[in-house]
């Protein structure tokens, strides 16, 4: 199909990725909600059902850096209709599993999917959209990235206050559907295929890799400590790996992933941002949630809604950033947002038993406008400043970062909760008002933490120069 054509269509093609996207991220939080039933359901213990977000998580971090050879490979058209393929039968295996490695197989192939369809839906985005107009196109994918997660929980509480888990993914499957007709009718090949090789070594190599870089940390959050061999050992492996990774594809005439892309300036600062707030996004996502039904003691349902303003008015600002970002560039947005992430999440830290919810749900709001402003445009002017023919390895980069940033920050946020419970019920005794106390001290730690990201974050800001050139 021609330029002009894909342009007068690329609202349909964007509306079909949409669709897809926000079902696989919404699946990556929604489970959590059900975790409680499944323990009893499948008779067995939380350790064994984190594996349905561990193992989500796993396979994405295994995947994801493999997207910018399958976009290079494999065309546009042919990847969007396999990845869906793979979710709608990860969907309806978790809907219909009667057993623990039945549901956990259903979430690996949903898993697989997701891992296709994230990369995929950004490069096209860059492919379709000149350079003046990304950043709202980019502010939609932007809405998806960081609702569907933060509004997963609030539905699947709804959906197990009056029906079983299995209807989470029931509720899914139409979506997808959807989503599948519209990309067989609207989506269309954007760029070129290269025959690009498949190097196995790197394959194995970014495998270990991400994969344990991602198991290590995923692990240290379950277990509430950084300090034992099993972590130790799957970071230092996965972190080996990653370099000789990198240092196999320096030496590749034709490289599966090009490490090309970290010589342009912007492109680091981008990523370097994207990484550090999708940790404080995380982070907050799970301590928060926590924090109602642990300290103030609310219900699922009630935690979820209390939380749902932020998701929604999140929704609403990604969208009206982008556009912001198309006639003004990063340059003020960024920081401004920011600072008003910093502000919430200062306010946030000192919660404690007599919080009011309101107080929660004001700052939260606040500290999602702040990353409204803040994370897409900034994703966004780092991925303008490559030429054309890095964008498959452009994006695959920036989406693993994303959803190994993600691993770590709720890893490290649950760890330092833990570590810091742990240390304050040592100090004063085990009795229940102590737990309780360092309960609250664990969460306003960790949410310490996030402040300290976001911190680092607003230094890097001052360092971003709007990129306005198309290479």
């Amino acid at each position: 199909m021609d330029s002009q054509k894909l342009y007068e269509q690329r609202n349909k093609i964007i509306a079909a990725f949409l669709v897809a996207a926000f079902i696989g991220l919404f699946n990556e939080t929604a489970l959590n909600m059900a975790f409680a039933q499944l323990i009893v359901d499948f008779k067995t213990d939380a350790s064994t059902i984190q594996w349905l977000t561990t193992g989500y998580l796993l396979t994405l971090g295994i995947l994801v850096p493999l997207s910018g050879f399958f976009m290079q490979r494999f065309t546009t058209r042919h990847l969007f209709i396999v990845s869906l393929l793979f979710t709608i039968i990860g969907t309806v295996v978790s809907a219909i599993s009667p057993t623990f490695i039945l549901l956990l197989t259903g979430r690996i192939i949903q898993a697989i999917g997701a891992a296709i369809i994230l990369p995929l839906m950004m490069q096209v985005v860059l492919m379709i959209y000149p350079i003046n107009q990304r950043g709202a196109a980019m502010g939609k994918i932007g809405l998806v990235i960081i609702f569907a997660p933060a509004i997963g929980p609030t539905i699947a509480g709804f959906v197990m206050e009056h029906f079983s888990w299995h209807y989470i993914f029931w509720m899914s499957l139409p979506f997808l559907i959807i989503s599948f007709g519209l990309g067989l009718k609207f989506v269309q090949n954007v760029s070129e295929v290269h025959p690009v090789k498949f190097d196995v070594l790197s394959i194995i190599l970014s495998t270990i890799g991400f994969g344990g870089v991602v198991y290590g940390f995923s692990i240290s959050g379950k277990l509430g400590t950084f300090i034992t061999a099993e972590v130790m050992i799957a970071i230092g492996i996965g972190a080996l790996g990653i370099i000789l990774f990198c240092v196999r594809q320096l030496k590749m005439e034709q490289p599966m992933l090009n490490l090309k892309v970290f010589s342009f300036p912007m492109y680091n600062i981008g990523i370097l941002m994207v990484i550090l707030v999708h940790m404080t996004i995380l982070a907050t996502m799970v301590l928060l949630p926590i924090y109602l039904q642990n300290i103030l003691l609310l219900a699922p349902m009630i935690a979820g809604l209390s939380l749902l303003p932020g998701g929604v008015i999140n929704a609403f600002m990604a969208v009206a950033s982008g556009h912001i970002f198309d006639r003004f560039g990063p340059r003020i947005m960024v920081p401004v947002g920011l600072l008003l992430e910093i502000v919430a999440l200062f306010a946030l830290r000192t919660i404690d038993a007599e919080t009011s919810v309101y107080f929660i749900v004001v700052f939260h709001i606040l500290m999602f406008v702040g990353i409204s402003l803040a994370s897409m445009p900034a994703q966004t002017n780092g991925l303008n400043q490559l030429p054309r023919h890095l964008y498959p390895d452009g994006t695959a980069f920036m989406n693993t970062l994303q959803q190994v940033a993600g691993a770590i920050g709720t890893a490290v946020s649950i760890t330092i909760m833990s570590i810091s419970t742990a240390n304050f019920v040592k100090v004063n005794g085990k009795t229940a008002d102590n737990s309780f106390t360092g309960s609250i001290i664990g969460v306003q730690h960790a949410l310490t933490f996030a402040l300290v990201l976001a911190t680092i974050a607003l230094v890097l800001s001052f360092f971003m120069k709007h990129v306005q050139d198309e290479k």
